[in-house]
Formats: C-alpha cells, sequence, structure tokens
C-alpha cells in the first residue's frame, strides 16, 4: 500500500495536498487495475473496480460511437494509487484531461487552481437542471466550480433484516429512533446471538470514523469544519460521541477494538455486515448494493439515529465528482464527455447508480427502468430522504489535511483504553481548531 507520506509529499510539490477521507472513498468495488495511455486522445482516469469499469468503458464506448471525432484513452485504478499515480501526473505537468474527484480532494487540488472552472464551458456542460444544493457541493469557497457532481450518497444504516427477525426483534422506526434505541437495539441482538451459540453481533464497528463525527456534530448544530454562519464543534460533543462508541463496546452491542479494527480491514467478503455477522451497519447509501450481493440477504435502509427523536439531519454528500484538469489541451471536448457521462440517457442506463443516484430527476426515471430490486432500494431511498435532507457541510477544506486519520489514530487510543476520553477530546478539538481554512 502507498505511503501517506509519500502522497502527501507528491501533492504538496503539485501545489495541493489532499485530506484523506477513507470512508468516503475507500468504497467496496476498490480493485487494483491499469491503464491505456493514447497519444493525443483525451485521458479519461477515474478509480473503482470490475463493476465500474466495466460500466465506464461501455459508456465510453457509447460516446466515441457517437463523437467519431473525439478519442478516448481511459485510465483506471484502485482508490489507493489512484491519489498517488494523480499526484504524480499533476506534479510531472502530465496532469489527465478527465477526471474523477472526491469530496476530500476537491478543495486541495481546486484551491491550487490545478482544476478547471466548469462554467466557463458551459455552453457544453449544461448542469443547470441540477439542484443548486448539490451542484453547490462542488464550488471551492469562493464559488468557482471546479467539481460536477455524479450523483449523490447519503450516509444511513444499513440492516439485515433477518438476523432482527432471527433474534425475535422488530425492524426499528427509524423517524423516531435515538442514539440510545440503536444501542438498545444491538446490544439485543448480541445478547441473542451469545445465548443461540451465534457468531452475530448487533452492530460492527463505532467511534473511528469522520462520517459519524460529522453526522454526530450536526445532529448537535455543529460542523467540523463550520461556515461563517455555524458553529465548530464543542469539546463536549466530541466527547459524548467517544464516550458513546465506549459504551457500546461494554455493553457488547460491537465487538472489541481490536476486532472492529480487523472487521473494517477485512473489506465487504469477509466483514461481519456482508457476511450476515452484523445487523446493522453505516455506509453510504449506494453501497448497501455491494453488501447485498456479498451477503445474499434482503437488506435494507435506514435513517441514522438522532440525537434528539425525530431530527436525524440527513444530507446529500456528493458521491464524487468529474473534473476537468485547468491544463486540458481542449476543455471544450473534455465538457463535451463529462456533458455526455452526466446527462446522456443511454449512458446513464449503463452506469445506473454505481456511482450515486444521480442528480438530475429526469434520468432518474430512465434508470429505473433497468435496475434491479437490489439496485431499486437505494434509488427509493435517496427519493424518499429529499424531502428531508438539511444543508449538505462544507466540502473537506486543503487545510483540512489528515482528520481522518487523526481521528481514526485517537478514536482507537480511547476505544482501546489507552487515553481518558475527555483528553482524546481536547486534542481532537485543538487539531480541528488547526485545520479549520483562514476566513
Amino acid at each position: 500500500m502507498i505511503s501517506r507520506r509519500r502522497t502527501l509529499s507528491l501533492l504538496a510539490a503539485a501545489g495541493s495536498v489532499p485530506a484523506l477521507s477513507a470512508l468516503a472513498g475507500c468504497g467496496p468495488n476498490a480493485s487494483p487495475g491499469g491503464s491505456e495511455e493514447g497519444g493525443g486522445a483525451l485521458r479519461v482516469y477515474w478509480w473503482g473496480g470490475d463493476l465500474r469499469n466495466g460500466m465506464t468503458r461501455e459508456a465510453l464506448d457509447l460516446f466515441t460511437a457517437e463523437h467519431a471525432d473525439i478519442a478516448v484513452s481511459p485510465e483506471y485504478s484502485e482508490w489507493t494509487g489512484y491519489w498517488d499515480k494523480l499526484a504524480t501526473q499533476f506534479a510531472g505537468g502530465d496532469a489527465p484531461d478527465v477526471l474523477q474527484m472526491d469530496e476530500a480532494y476537491i478543495d486541495s487540488y481546486g484551491a491550487r487552481s490545478s482544476l478547471l472552472d466548469l462554467e466557463t464551458v458551459s455552453d457544453v456542460l449544461d448542469l443547470s437542471a441540477m439542484d443548486d444544493a448539490v451542484l453547490d457541493t462542488g464550488r471551492l469557497a469562493d464559488g468557482t466550480l471546479v467539481g460536477a457532481p455524479l450523483g449523490v450518497g447519503i450516509f444511513s444504516v444499513g440492516v439485515n433484516p433477518t438476523i432482527l427477525e432471527q433474534a425475535g426483534l422488530a425492524m426499528p422506526d427509524d423517524t423516531t429512533w435515538t442514539w440510545e434505541d440503536f444501542a438498545e437495539l444491538c446490544t439485543a441482538v448480541s445478547d441473542w446471538a451469545s445465548s443461540a451459540g451465534e457468531d452475530v453481533v448487533g452492530f460492527d464497528f463505532f467511534g473511528t470514523s469522520a462520517a459519524e463525527l460529522g453526522a454526530w456534530a450536526r445532529q448537535s448544530g455543529e460542523q467540523l469544519f463550520p461556515r461563517e454562519d455555524e458553529t465548530l464543534i464543542s469539546k463536549d460533543t466530541i466527547l459524548a460521541y467517544l464516550e458513546y462508541a465506549l459504551a457500546l463496546v461494554e455493553s457488547g452491542a460491537v465487538v472489541g477494538p481490536s476486532e472492529q479494527i480487523e472487521d473494517f480491514a477485512a473489506g465487504v467478503e469477509q466483514g461481519r455486515f456482508g457476511n450476515n455477522r452484523s445487523a446493522f451497519h453505516f455506509q453510504f447509501h449506494t453501497q448497501v448494493q455491494t453488501f447485498q450481493a456479498a451477503s445474499g440477504s434482503p437488506l435494507r435502509l435506514l435513517r441514522l439515529p438522532a440525537r434528539t427523536s425525530g431530527d436525524p439531519q440527513m444530507v446529500n454528500k456528493a458521491s464524487m465528482y468529474w473534473s476537468i484538469a485547468a491544463t486540458a489541451a481542449d476543455p471544450q471536448s473534455a465538457a463535451t464527455l463529462v456533458n455526455f457521462l452526466l446527462r446522456d440517457p443511454e449512458a446513464a442506463k449503463i452506469l445506473k447508480i454505481e456511482r450515486g443516484v444521480t442528480a438530475f430527476p429526469e434520468l432518474q426515471d430512465e434508470i429505473e427502468t433497468v435496475l434491479d430490486e437490489n439496485e431499486m432500494i437505494s434509488l427509493d431511498f435517496a427519493r424518499q430522504m429529499q424531502s428531508e435532507v438539511v444543508r449538505p457541510p462544507l466540502v473537506t477544506p486543503a487545510s483540512g489535511v489528515g482528520f481522518g486519520d487523526e481521528l481514526s489514530r485517537l478514536g482507537e487510543e480511547s476505544l482501546f483504553g489507552n487515553r481518558p476520553p475527555a483528553d482524546v477530546a481536547e486534542e481532537l478539538l485543538t487539531i480541528l481548531e488547526g485545520m479549520q481554512p483562514a476566513q
């Protein structure tokens, strides 16, 4: 695996330093890949595994069939190798023309003028039908649009109804449940499994994820990286999160920290939720498709538990973006390709919702005609949430380098009992205060 220090040094040389976001990017479809170079062709670079790779290449074939004057050279990689290679390319002046971009990196690259202002090619790339709340997630702090959202991902709860049924437990009411209700339910599952001799727990892991802490903060009226009209997360809020994570371990709702780390590293196929050994799992909602395929179970999606009943503060996160390099030799052709991948109905039917549920409502109807029952769970959930979602948080600023890694490291220290949660909360707050972007 790539050294984190090497990635950061490469990006520093390129004039940008990314914030790493394991939960947002290390999706279940990641797998090793390769590249194809083509002299003079429009280079398109993305991360993903076999499923995404095949879908993307099929869509690109359709594009070249309809645009014979634009040659396309596809390149892809797994998640970690992707950012290492991209940093090297930008540092060497050899960036791809069109690239897949993530929320944790977009400010780092965009703020250094490495990405094209997409509104300069709006005559070709038409994003006017996209909801502003989604489109704005691709903007820098100064309003420059450097990422066209491919779709939305909603941080949510995956649940295995079969395990709840075996345990004699009812499906929770996710419109009213709280974190206390969630803990009790997870503990009840674990207690049943222990008495029945089953290798099952209520919940697989919790306490080391920026997505979790971000939701916890939002439900407390705070943010990890607040705008001018928002409030920075407090030490008390961080402490409550860490103490809740410890309480889950102590009650048996989740396994111990060593097993949690092992389970996270195991991936979908061998992890508890994907292997029918955990009733609940937190993920961005379209990932449930991969867990369904791995487990063979009829998984469902639920709202997050809330700190105050009925207020889960669900948000649309841009699942990822298409960006165009500022150095692209032919921005118009690059924009033509991005427009096709985002808005062409036939391309949408090929790409489906593997990268997130499209933010163009009319395309959702087109895609629905080719989705299977499992895929419809993701689409239906996204549609249902649109009447409830609140303002999405600010994208991770370039100054927020490595917060996810810091939280993971310090959260583990708390879970293992190496340091008091209050000390960890204080250090995390100090780190966050130092990572806030200059106003």
